[in-house]
């Protein structure tokens, strides 16, 4: 494989649009194609039917900021950045600090709820406690339905899926979901996935922690559940694993033109995932994640070759 230069890096890449303030017209809702063209890549929930962008936005200490109009700004552009390109996904939790507040204020400020589709968790046990702490989010992302509420780590499923069950019948919810970070938990998730009484699993899925291929990921497709990546970037570390590296010139065959795309056009690429929620506080790099989700995807054969450049690295 050649990895001659081709494409600058993420920062190169985004040093000149950050630094000349051209994110805002870049973001600004009338944008609403990228340089490629055409329309976002969605796939289809199988439960319902329904079609969502692949990539969407984790809010993970990116939201986790104060009420000043300085912490906000650059906020309010990764939302309307998020909208602009074709994307709808917003993942919270209450664990994730003052995020789910933040959305809610932004979405209603800037008028986007109708355009989002919001995700958030519930984390502690008991069925009351489970009850507060889910009510309290309707609160603060000031909705009066939740597309998708999660049991987080699978604390209290058993408590946690008797309410939800009976929320989505009463459509306070629209989907019920379940999640998890580590690859330790997949024998446990598996076995609530065989349940069928879940639409959605959230996990741990990147071309750094490729678990999930072997299991989880071939399981969902066979019962027709969704699935959202979180920890796309590994935590960032596959920026780490790349700096100062350029991006292989055959790249440019599935429409990439950087690490960041790279690494996300992997995930997507799997016919089982749904959505990908990379999370950031930075409208810049929301423009580069969304470009993600235009043009081609990799192949079965790209995708062994992009997993072999990486475990040259």
């Amino acid at each position: 494989m050649n990895q001659a230069t081709a494409f600058p890096s993420r920062r190169a890449v985004l040093k000149g649009i950050a630094g000349t303030g051209a994110w805002l017209a870049i973001g600004a809702p009338q944008a609403q194609q990228p340089s490629t063209g055409g329309e976002i890549v969605k796939r289809t929930i199988p439960g319902s039917g329904e079609r969502i962008p692949v990539i969407g936005l984790g809010t993970y200490q990116a939201f986790d900021v104060g009420t000043s109009s300085a912490e906000r700004t650059s906020l309010k552009a990764v939302l309307t950045t998020l909208v602009a390109r074709g994307g709808s996904v917003v993942d919270s939790s209450p664990m994730y600090g003052r995020a789910e507040g933040v959305i809610g204020d932004l979405a209603a400020e800037l008028e986007l709820r109708a355009s989002l589709f919001l995700a958030t968790k519930v984390w502690t046990s008991g069925r009351e406690a489970g009850i507060r702490q889910m009510e309290n989010s309707f609160r603060l992302m000031r909705t009066q339905t939740m597309d998708l509420m999660q049991i987080h780590n699978l604390l209290d499923w058993r408590t946690h899926t008797a309410t939800l069950q009976a929320w989505k019948s009463q459509g306070r919810v629209r989907y019920i979901g379940i999640t998890h970070y580590h690859a330790g938990a997949y024998d446990e998730l598996q076995k609530l996935m065989r349940t069928r009484a879940y639409d959605f699993v959230q996990l741990n899925y990147s071309i750094a922690e490729r678990e999930a291929e072997r299991s989880v990921l071939p399981l969902a497709q066979e019962l027709g559940m969704a699935v959202i990546a979180n920890r796309p970037f590994a935590q960032a570390n596959l920026f780490a694993r790349v700096r100062g590296k350029t991006l292989p010139d055959w790249a440019r065959d599935f429409d990439c033109n950087s690490w960041a795309q790279f690494f996300l056009k992997y995930i997507v690429s799997h016919p089982a995932l749904t959505c990908a929620i990379p999370a950031t506080s930075k409208p810049e790099h929301m423009v580069d994640d969304m470009q993600a989700g235009y043009g081609r995807l990799p192949d079965e054969r790209q995708r062994r070759d992009m997993v072999e450049i990486m475990e040259s690295i």
